[in-house]
């Protein structure tokens, strides 16, 4: 952001776009899918994590100057939107996109980081020593993607799905052991379809395009689940 947009910008902090009630039933939905809590931001590092994951999930709003009980704290919105600009633009690649609003609570501030669902998903996250990871967001947590979320991500094509008919042998298996059975994980898929991983990854990114399965975070890493 050009000096003489980030002068634009801090007088739009300046100014009180949400009311009190609108701020209230906010929290009252607590931390979810799409909206966390911030009591403040004290390393764009770490906040560039939640940015691309909402980002590369389903977008999501942060309200900083709220604890995580839903309690209102306050902030300097315009310090703290310089934390978050220089998280979205240093430490995610590409930058990440975001608006702000503005919130007034018995004379304390809440600033309000709304970031869409990107169409340059995915996007990276600076960690350290230069090395760079992609994120998602689940429920009210941020997970480390595998590389068939990535693959997902990087697929813009149009969504052209075969006929069950048409399925190959492999991609079969794994329709047939959903079916059958709750999820399964890259490995699992491997082994049972006699595959190389990279054929397991472009598979399961496909079956995720066509929306016949979907992916969830667990403790143990990315599981894929049949589509009811």
């Amino acid at each position: 952001m050009d000096e003489l947009a980030s002068q634009l910008h801090n007088r739009r902090l300046d100014d009180i776009q949400g009311d009190e009630l609108e701020l209230q039933e906010l929290i009252s939905q607590g931390e979810h899918q799409q909206q966390d809590f911030k009591f403040r931001i004290d390393s764009s590092i770490k906040i560039a994590k939640t940015l691309s994951a909402f980002a590369n999930t389903d977008g999501g709003r942060i309200l900083i100057g709220v604890k995580d009980n839903g309690v209102v704290s306050g902030i300097d919105p315009t310090e703290e939107y310089h934390m978050i600009d220089g998280a979205a633009s240093l430490y995610c690649k590409p930058r990440v996109s975001f608006t702000t609003k503005v919130y007034a609570s018995e004379e304390k501030l809440v600033l309000e980081v709304y970031v869409p669902p990107s169409h340059d998903k995915p996007h990276s996250t600076y960690v350290d020593k230069n090395s760079w990871r992609v994120f998602v967001r689940q429920a009210d947590e941020v997970f480390l993607a595998n590389k068939v979320l990535i693959l997902y991500m990087q697929d813009h094509s149009k969504k052209e799905q075969k006929s069950m008919v048409q399925f190959s042998q492999s991609e079969k298996q794994l329709f047939n052991y959903l079916s059958t059975n709750n999820s399964i994980s890259l490995s699992k898929y491997v082994k049972l379809a006699k595959v190389s991983f990279q054929k397991a990854e472009k598979t399961l990114a496909l079956f995720l395009k066509w929306e016949v399965i979907r992916w969830e975070a667990t403790e143990k890493g990315i599981r894929f689940l049949l589509v009811e």
